[in-house]
């Protein structure tokens, strides 16, 4: 009964595994953000930090600011020192034009990773207008 059990949680595991990988590429690959939403939200993993963050992004993208907030606040419940995420939300802020906002959140990103970073660079390019993400 064990092994079974062990077996349905791997196959479970690697269902999610497989279901993230697939809706990350509809999302950074085919920019199809609605369809990767609905994806994420069927794996049953909303607390895990890096599928609510994704879906914060799919839904910036698609403009829905409101669902976006909620979703990557949300991730950063689930994990405070989700780097992706505070880089992401920073950006949220920027394109809502608090700017300010924006750079207490690169600030947060460079305690975490420095300011060599992907997430770093990325948010200080958005804020600085260099750059669109």
């Amino acid at each position: 009964k064990k092994k079974a059990t062990k077996k349905k949680e791997q196959k479970s595991e690697q269902e999610f595994i497989n279901g993230y990988r697939a809706a990350f590429a509809m999302i950074y690959q085919r920019h199809e953000y609605a369809t990767a939403i609905a994806k994420l939200k069927s794996l049953g993993h909303d607390d895990n930090p890096d599928v609510a963050n994704l879906i914060g992004y799919s839904s910036r993208k698609l403009g829905r600011y409101d669902d976006s907030q909620v979703w990557y606040e949300r991730a950063l419940a689930a994990d405070p020192k989700h780097t992706r995420t505070w880089s992401y939300y920073g950006m949220w802020h920027a394109e809502q034009g608090n700017l300010l906002k924006a750079r207490d959140y690169l600030a947060k990103v460079a305690s975490l990773c420095g300011t060599k970073c992907r997430e770093y660079t990325e948010l200080k390019g958005v804020i600085e207008g260099t750059r669109v993400y």
